[in-house]
């Protein structure tokens, strides 16, 4: 895929389409992209992660439970974004269900960016905490939800 390309893919992931376009493209360009065959394991539950990946084609399957029930990640999905800004460890197993193209956005690169662009920092900074207050209130209703049945 091209540079234009890449670009076009992070601006339909909503958390990368608030950066603006000009640290975008560089998010695009600094970016590494990495090959997973059919059945690689891209990274471990419990591992400790230094960024996150854009699925750019095929498909990552992410298992976290010991049933084995996986969520499929196709293109365009961003797996770990928290990784992207806070040191974590992986919540779940990443393992290639065909030849895939992912696009590694490393926490250094990410925090370099938005020190280079602070509109961006300030824009992803604000859309999290909307998310955050979103859920936050979604997990609100659910708890209430509990009590009534209990």
């Amino acid at each position: 895929m091209s540079l234009d390309d890449d670009i076009d893919l992070l601006t339909n992931v909503p958390t990368l389409a608030l950066f603006e376009p000009d640290a975008l493209r560089l998010l695009a360009f600094a970016a590494q992209g990495v090959h997973v065959d059919s059945g690689e394991v891209l990274f471990r539950r419990g591992a400790p992660s230094d960024g996150a990946y854009v699925v750019r084609t095929g498909s990552i399957a992410l298992t976290a439970q010991a049933d084995g029930a996986a969520f499929l990640a196709g293109t365009g999905t961003l797996i770990d974004e928290l990784a992207m800004f806070v040191e974590v460890d992986r919540d779940a197993d990443a393992v290639a269900r065909e030849p895939s193209e992912v696009i590694y956005l490393s926490r250094e690169l990410v925090r370099r960016v938005l020190r280079e662009f602070p509109s961006s920092a300030v824009a992803v900074r604000d859309g999290v905490a909307r998310r955050l207050s979103e859920l936050t209130r979604e997990l609100a209703d659910v708890g209430d939800r509990l009590q009534r049945l209990g």
